[in-house]
């Protein structure tokens, strides 16, 4: 059978060796190496497990935000063309979000800068535990004989919007304190937008509380010596409710799209948006969550930011579901209430292996 199998070498022991070098995939590039490790070769069936489409990349539906906070007839139209793109797209391009393009590219150069400290000035950073809000790694596989993935990661997770700017790395402080002040209003706006595109108040979705927190993932991906062998970023679909998007000029994110894979290209300036489990599950189906992988390039390194609206740890213990204003006689409840920690764990151990997390909670 094609690809690696999960006994054909030492899993464990390639995982400790990588782990402890404590210099992420951006270490191995460093040091030369002309073909990847097995830890990092993904089964060839999985990577073709869907055809790539060729030609031209995928027209994402575009929001033009322009108007959109004065109301009226403009604010409709927007809220309309966002519904309609919640329904049938899941990923869509915003513009005229009001974060300068200055701030955009400073940010992404600054986790480029990052990324390439010297060793010794990230090594401190470099962790897996869960509670740590500032962290470094390389998102190694927490599942014997999975593969790792062709990428390096800073992680920061923000709590009601907060995180001492002390914690963020000096390479990228000024920058990220002042790209995450516009992701807050961006937010903001689209909480309401997405309330009204569900027929519900616009402060509907705020007072849930589910896009509160923020999680951001600052990547970078090496070029590699064998992209055909492995990914940047597996098939899934993104466990939170919104996630906002902010690439270099490079490429390599694609969506699942008519059994699939297209192209999403880089629009500059422009923040690509996509809906995660959480938000399908509660607008009751209405929006959906698509699935969507990161190729690995021979050109390199890519730079992206990703940033997660993630619920407030408040409502954490309480019962998740569908929005009960949109559950009715004729559109019953599509998925069964559940706790988050129950979520967060049986996507974290079962997503690689599933089509969708949410199907475990789908009604049948």
């Amino acid at each position: 059978m094609a690809g690696v199998s999960k006994v054909d070498f030492d899993w464990e022991k390639e995982v400790k060796e990588f782990d402890e070098r404590k210099t992420g995939v951006k270490g191995l590039v460093d040091a030369g190496v002309t073909e990847i490790p097995r830890l990092f070769m993904h089964p060839q069936e999985v990577i073709d497990r869907y055809p790539t489409a060729k030609g031209a990349a995928v027209e994402l539906p575009v929001i033009d935000l322009t108007g959109a906070e004065s109301g009226g007839a403009r604010r409709r139209e927007v809220v309309e063309a966002i519904g309609k793109a919640a329904r049938e797209w899941g990923f869509f391009c915003i513009i005229n979000h009001g974060v300068p393009l200055v701030t955009i590219n400073a940010m992404l150069e600054s986790i480029k800068r990052f990324h390439e400290l010297p060793d010794e000035d990230k090594e401190s950073l470099y962790t897996y535990e869960r509670s740590k809000l500032v962290k470094w790694n390389s998102n190694l596989p927490v599942e014997e004989g999975d593969p790792a993935c062709w990428r390096d990661v800073l992680n920061l997770h923000y709590t009601n919007d907060h995180l001492d700017p002390h914690e963020i790395p000096s390479a990228c402080r000024k920058e990220t304190v002042e790209y995450v002040k516009y992701m807050i209003e961006v937010r903001e706006l689209m909480a309401e937008l997405f309330s009204e595109a569900l027929g519900l108040p616009s402060d509907h979705l705020s007072k849930m509380e589910c896009m509160k927190n923020l999680a951001i993932s600052c990547l970078y991906y090496p070029a590699c010596p064998e992209p055909h062998k492995t990914l940047g970023a597996p098939k899934h679909s993104d466990i939170f409710c919104l996630t906002l998007l902010i690439q270099d000029s490079l490429g390599g994110l694609q969506m699942l799209h008519g059994n699939q894979w297209v192209d999403v290209p880089p629009v500059p300036g422009a923040l690509i948006a996509n809906f995660g489990d959480l938000m399908q599950l509660f607008s009751n189906g209405e929006f959906i969550s698509v699935e969507h992988r990161v190729v690995s390039q021979l050109a390199g390194p890519r730079i992206s930011v990703a940033t997660f609206s993630t619920p407030n740890i408040r409502i954490m213990g309480k019962p998740f579901g569908p929005i009960k204003e949109l559950v009715t006689k004729d559109k019953p409840a599509v998925y069964r209430d559940f706790m988050f920690e129950e979520y967060f764990k049986y996507y974290k151990t079962k997503a690689a292996s599933v089509e969708s997390a949410l199907e475990y909670y789908r009604i049948n």
